[in-house]
């Protein structure tokens, strides 16, 4: 990959802290990636994400399909989104990127950020959208718009679709991978970094599927039952940080220290939390089969190599939690409507094919699962540079 088309390290007047905008690349002078806001957020961090955006568009290239794939972009800002001052913030960073929000960079929730947010924030910015840089791109803003309204309308079992469209993605993942190594569903444990939008999504779609959520993991700590968590309950019981209410908990439910996660007896971990959590240190605590990355970035390089000298196999984020963002897309370019079903259901028959094709040229190519992603990729720009023209 070659360096950013666009880097920005922005400084808030009032409070002295930093946020950041770094495009990675454009598609039809549009780049897509959410916003994230969390304490020690860092440039390099926000570039490697945006390069993943870029991965994560040129992944999900259909030519049949209405979506054709953007750029990658990313923003960040480094504070605790429980700050009281984190809101006025976000309203400053937003109205500081308001020049980039209204021409090339379409945005939207991420780590410490609900969309509900942003989209205040951002009217309060004066935007008309955190996405409106692809209105153009459009054949009919209207009712794209309308649709795209309607989706985020629906609830299933308490939880928005948009909530819950991520994890039905990361969720067929594990399905695709377990199936191709056949291994049974009932039976198979699953331990949880984060019950936010990704993680708590994640749980709730593998429980159903037949798998046993036998840990959970948030900022008090660890909640562990080996004969599996009551993920309904822990879901009703968090606040807006996916922070879990332990008056729910039941007898048997075990509350262990914050990292215990990554020990525990489980054949599938899925960090769906923070970036960077699993290191060349507590890598060798992990005894499960399968890392999901749900969160982005949660596995550091070096880690990655050491788990996969010792047969444990890192499904890698940019196939893993591509599944909003391309929800998003679907449902606003018109392949599929504001209709829950009809949008897990192409969640799941796109997600099963990425992550099979990932698996069969990983086994082929005697790679990891992250160079096959690449390898993908680099399978994919070239085609969309000759459709649509190229990024820089």
């Amino acid at each position: 990959m070659t360096t950013p088309l666009l880097s920005i390290t922005w400084t808030d007047h009032v409070t002295g802290r930093h946020g950041f905008l770094v495009v990675d690349r454009l598609v039809r002078g549009i780049a897509s990636g959410g916003l994230r806001m969390r304490p020690g957020c860092t440039l390099d961090e926000v570039t490697g994400l945006a390069r993943g955006m870029t991965m994560k568009e040129a992944l999900h290239y259909d030519p049949a399909a209405r979506y054709v794939p953007l750029g990658g972009a990313k923003g960040g800002i480094d504070c605790d989104p429980r700050d009281p001052q984190a809101y006025g913030l976000l309203v400053r960073y937003l109205r500081a990127m308001r020049p980039y929000v209204e021409s090339m960079w379409t945005t939207g929730e991420d780590l410490g950020l609900s969309q509900d947010l942003v989209d205040r924030a951002a009217a309060e910015a004066g935007l008309v959208s955190s996405i409106q840089a692809v209105y153009p791109l459009l054949d009919d803003e209207a009712a794209a718009r309308r649709r795209l309204a309607d989706a985020f309308a629906v609830e299933v079992d308490g939880i928005g679709l948009d909530e819950l469209a991520g994890g039905c993605g990361v969720a067929e993942s594990v399905l695709t991978a377990l199936d191709r190594a056949g291994v049974p569903y009932p039976g198979t444990r699953v331990a949880v970094q984060g019950l936010g939008t990704m993680g708590g999504a994640t749980a709730r779609f593998l429980t159903r599927a037949g798998l046993t959520v036998v840990a959970v993991a948030d900022i008090k700590g660890t909640l562990f039952n080996p004969a599996g968590l009551d993920v309904e309950a822990l879901l009703a019981a968090r606040d807006s940080y996916g922070t879990v209410d332990r008056s729910v908990l039941r007898p048997a439910d075990r509350e262990l220290p914050g990292d215990a996660w990554l020990s525990l007896e489980a054949e599938v971990l899925v960090p769906a939390a923070v970036s960077y959590a699993i290191d060349t240190g507590n890598q060798a605590r992990i005894r499960a089969r399968w890392i999901v990355e749900a969160a982005n970035m949660p596995v550091l390089p070096a880690a990655e190599a050491m788990l996969a000298a010792r047969g444990i196999t890192v499904l890698p984020d940019v196939v893993v939690n591509s599944g909003t963002n391309a929800w998003w897309w679907w449902t606003l370019f018109g392949d599929i409507g504001a209709d829950a079903d009809e949008a897990f259901a192409h969640l799941r028959r796109s997600m099963r094919a990425l992550v099979e094709q990932l698996l069969a040229r990983a086994e082929a190519d005697g790679i990891s699962p992250r160079a096959a992603a690449h390898a993908l990729v680099a399978d994919r720009l070239p085609v969309i540079a000759e459709r649509f023209g190229w990024y820089r």
